[in-house]
């Protein structure tokens, strides 16, 4: 079980200003009040509207070249959004633009020598640079026609944005095009790791649509597409049916339940705007800002957003929905059913043995990708149950989870009032401290929809990830002091020196027993084949 996330160190210097490099002294100064207020609020999480995939002017496919920089941002703020970053078409000249215009003003001001029109712009864009943060950036076309999204913090010049451009073998010609065709570029992964270098985020465009590098029936072998969606450089995925059920939606198939993409990935929405509004002739042709995610973070910044991408933290995003189309979160949870992060159970009675199973969940939970647990509903169709005495419910949960689970985790509680009665929604992260240990002596893990008592192997893993460890060095005898055998187990029987999937100890076992001596050894290198296709007479395996 290897569900180990990479966390990226180091960062950039916390912003600035909100429209990105200095334009002028007044706007530095609000972002440095922006900044202040930031210190001032504590740290508190809170929901913050972001749209990270927008396109300006700049970009040589704008449906309506007309509209000004400053009408953009307007329209930005008017939408609600708290973060946005522009990201045209293997360019940065929208972000110069602004950039420019801001200087300018800033000079004629400087000079007394401002119209009263240019004053009321200039107040407009201060007033603007500190109620939304601007995250400069823009979308990559690499090998094949393949759109990266590479977002970078607000004080990025844009020297080394076009700098990074030239490294992804965007030609110096094409740099103010704004155009979707570069020529020859670069392959997907060597763009990942460049954005990263160069200080940025790489985040996978439309991933499950046109030029995503998830997209269906694109012919290209299953390792490739393994690569283009679990590199380590790869911040997110943004997908255009975040909010679907189907159980063909792309976060469910890379909800990390994949024996091919062990590594869950942090989905988002964007709107791809190329205009100011909706198309009423088009639905699918989106408005600034009408298609966003909503990230919950300490403060709006762009390392807030990185450490929240890197993180295990996957209840932290969520498509942002308009107040009059708020959806039953408990009726949308049970259309899609138990799964990798989520279960449900009617009660949590001491009597019968229920609140144990839902601590096992909880268990669960904390030694994998963390959970959500809804307490007083199931997922079968038909009206909820509910609880007669939440509250109470929730007491007891929480008493016994303090007793009975080591070390202590941190648990989220929630009660949400439904015609049918009360549900408890508990929620928790994936642990620091792993492993956790229901009433001294059992480790459960979550595996898709199923909680189960974790293997021997399962717990090695789980010890090793707590201290920054692979179980692949222990397996290989590079951990030193480590002789940790990886036989499997089989039929609820130990390799020797551990317990079963039943949890059972067979007390047995040879020390010292060298690998081969073990009739249940199983080799700990190769390559596991998990599908394979013929094409032009010659086999290809995945």
């Amino acid at each position: 079980m290897s569900r180990r996330r990479r966390t990226r160190a180091g960062g950039q210097p916390a912003r600035q200003s909100r429209t990105g490099e200095a334009g002028s002294q007044s706007a530095s100064r609000e972002g440095a009040q922006s900044q202040a207020r930031g210190r001032q609020s504590g740290g508190k999480l809170r929901w913050y509207k972001a749209d990270l995939h927008t396109h300006t002017p700049a970009s040589n496919d704008y449906e309506e070249p007309a509209v000004s920089y400053l009408q953009w941002l307007t329209t930005a703020r008017e939408r609600g959004l708290d973060i946005v970053a522009i990201t045209d078409h293997n360019t940065v000249a929208g972000v110069a633009a602004i950039r420019r215009e801001i200087e300018w003003l800033t000079r004629l001001k400087e000079e007394n020598r401002l119209t009263p029109e240019e004053r009321s712009n200039l107040e407009q864009w201060l007033k603007l640079a500190n109620e939304i943060v601007i995250l400069p950036g823009f979308e990559f076309t690499a090998t094949f026609g393949f759109h990266i999204l590479a977002i970078y913090p607000p004080d990025t010049s844009v020297r080394k944005l076009e700098h990074t451009l030239l490294r992804l073998n965007v030609p110096e010609d094409r740099l103010l095009a704004g155009s979707t065709e570069t020529g020859a570029s670069t392959d997907v992964t060597t763009a990942y790791e460049t954005i990263v270098d160069s200080g940025g985020i790489a985040i996978a465009a439309h991933a499950n649509s046109t030029n995503g590098v998830a997209m269906r029936n694109f012919p290209f072998g299953g390792q490739t597409k393994i690569a283009y969606t679990q590199d380590e450089n790869l911040s997110a995925l943004e997908v255009t049916d975040l909010e679907s059920r189907s159980r063909r939606a792309t976060s469910r198939f890379f909800n990390g339940s994949k024996t091919e993409y062990p590594r869950k990935m942090h989905c988002i929405q964007g709107s791809d705007a190329h205009r100011l509004d909706n198309d009423p002739r088009n639905s699918r042709r989106l408005g600034l800002g009408e298609r966003a995610t909503e990230l919950l973070l300490p403060e709006p910044t762009f390392d807030a957003i990185r450490e929240l991408f890197a993180s295990r933290f996957f209840d932290r995003t969520r498509p942002f929905r308009a107040p009059e189309k708020e959806v039953d979160h408990l009726a949308a949870a049970r259309a899609e059913g138990p799964n990798q992060t989520q279960s449900f159970h009617e009660s949590a009675n001491i009597k019968g043995g229920r609140q144990t199973v839902v601590l096992a969940d909880l268990c669960a939970f904390a030694n994998t990708d963390g959970g959500t647990i809804f307490v007083g509903a199931s997922a079968r169709k038909g009206k909820v149950k509910g609880l007669a005495a939440s509250k109470q419910v929730q007491t007891e949960l929480q008493q016994a989870l303090s007793e009975r689970l080591t070390p202590p985790l941190e648990a989220r509680f929630e009660i949400l009032a439904n015609s049918g009665g009360d549900v408890l929604r508990i929620g928790v992260d994936a642990g620091d401290s792993k492993p956790y240990c229901l009433d001294g002596s059992k480790f459960y893990v979550r595996n898709d929809a199923e909680t189960s008592l974790a293997l021997r192997d399962e717990i090695v893993a789980l010890v090793l990830e707590s201290v920054g460890l692979s179980s692949d060095l222990v397996a290989n005898g590079d951990a030193e002091d480590a002789p940790v055998s990886t036989g499997a187990a089989r039929d609820g029987k130990s390799d020797g020196n551990g317990t079963g999937r039943s949890g059972v100890s067979d007390g047995g076992g040879k020390q010292g027993a060298s690998a081969s001596d073990d009739p249940f050894y199983l080799p700990q290198d190769g390559v596991e084949i998990v599908s394979s296709e013929t094409r032009g007479g010659t086999a290809y395996y995945v």
